[in-house]
C-alpha cells in the first residue's frame, strides 16, 4: 500500500506540473495541497487497490500499448479495404473468445482492446468468455489467432 501510494503522490503531482506549467511557490504549494487532498479522499474513500489503480501493470502495459496500436492501424486499413470493395465485402459473425485473464482488470484490457481494433466489437461478457461480433473472416480469424489475448494474459503478475 505504500508503494502504491508513493507512487500516485509521484503520478498526481507529475500530472498537475504538466498540466498546469507553473513553478510559482505559491501555485506549487497550492498544487501539492490539491494532490494531498485527492490522495486523502481517495484513501478515505477506500479507492487505493489493485483494480483502482494497477500500478502492477504499469511497465508490461507499456510494452503492450506499442504493439496495440500496430494492430489498430493495420485493422483499419483492413476496414478501408472492406468498404473500397463494397458491401459484397462484408461477411459478419459472431467469435466467442475464452480469456486467459485471472484478473478483472486484464480481462478489461483483452475486452477493449478488442473493441479498439476496428472490425470487431466485444458485445457481451460473461465469466471469462467475451463474445465479440467481427465484421469479416479475417478480424474472427486474427482473434482465434489467440494473439492479442496470450499478450493480455502477459500483463498479469501476482
Amino acid at each position: 500500500m505504500t508503494f502504491r501510494l508513493a507512487t500516485l503522490v509521484v503520478l498526481f503531482s507529475g500530472i498537475w506540473l504538466l498540466w498546469s506549467g507553473y513553478f510559482e511557490p505559491l501555485l506549487l504549494s497550492l498544487g501539492a495541497v490539491s494532490v494531498a487532498i485527492t490522495i486523502w479522499l481517495s484513501l478515505r474513500m477506500q479507492l487505493l487497490d489493485r483494480e483502482s489503480a494497477p500500478l502492477h501493470l504499469t511497465w508490461r502495459f507499456l510494452l503492450y500499448v506499442p504493439w496495440l496500436l500496430r494492430e489498430i492501424l493495420l485493422a483499419n486499413w483492413a476496414v478501408i479495404g472492406l468498404i473500397i470493395r463494397g458491401r459484397g465485402a462484408i461477411s459478419p459473425r459472431w467469435v466467442v473468445v475464452d480469456g486467459r485473464q485471472h484478473h478483472d482488470e486484464t480481462l478489461a484490457i483483452l475486452a477493449n482492446s478488442i473493441t479498439l481494433t476496428p472490425g470487431t466489437v466485444t458485445v457481451d461478457v460473461a465469466g471469462r468468455t467475451l463474445l465479440v461480433h467481427a465484421v469479416d473472416a479475417a478480424a474472427a480469424d486474427g482473434l482465434l489467432s489467440d494473439d492479442m489475448n496470450r499478450r493480455v494474459a502477459a500483463l498479469e503478475v501476482d
